[in-house]
């Protein structure tokens, strides 16, 4: 199996960025302006919409404030039955996230460019705790024909 590994601090705290990751209204602000669902049950499902497609995420485990995880559902056929893991820790002023995105069977083109993609979401959940205003899709940097 293969993972996409991220770390990325924010000025602000670890309450703040697992708003941003549990509720519509956060992962809307930062990742796609297309979310709905319940973030913030176990068993709840996410449906993140983008302009090339989307996915649906099922949360599998919420610890406040020190890790989320989900379980992809539906989507690319790369991403089915991945995880992505947020594992969350404040060291001083700053809100760290130790990002993952796991179990991908091998490291496809399209990995390389989810990796990526998952930086620059990354960037602007920081800028979204840093600022108060992020970037979401489908105002987001685009890389590439996938965007």
């Amino acid at each position: 199996m293969n993972d996409i590994l991220h770390r990325v601090g924010a000025k602000g705290s670890v309450a703040q960025v697992y708003q941003a990751l549990t509720t519509v209204e956060g992962l809307a602000a930062w990742w796609t302006t297309d979310t709905v669902g319940k973030g913030n049950d176990i068993g709840g499902v996410l449906e993140f919409r983008f302009p090339p497609g989307g996915f649906d995420m099922s949360v599998v485990e919420l610890e406040p404030d020190q890790r989320v995880l989900w379980e992809v559902v539906s989507g690319p056929d790369e991403w089915i039955g991945t995880h992505v893991r947020w594992e969350l820790s404040q060291v001083d002023e700053w809100a760290i996230v130790n990002f993952s995105h796991e179990g991908w069977k091998e490291p496809v083109e399209f990995m390389h460019h989810c990796s990526t993609k998952w930086a620059t979401f990354l960037l602007s959940l920081k800028a979204l705790i840093e600022t108060g205003k992020g970037q979401p899709s489908p105002d987001d940097v685009s890389i590439s024909n996938w965007h």
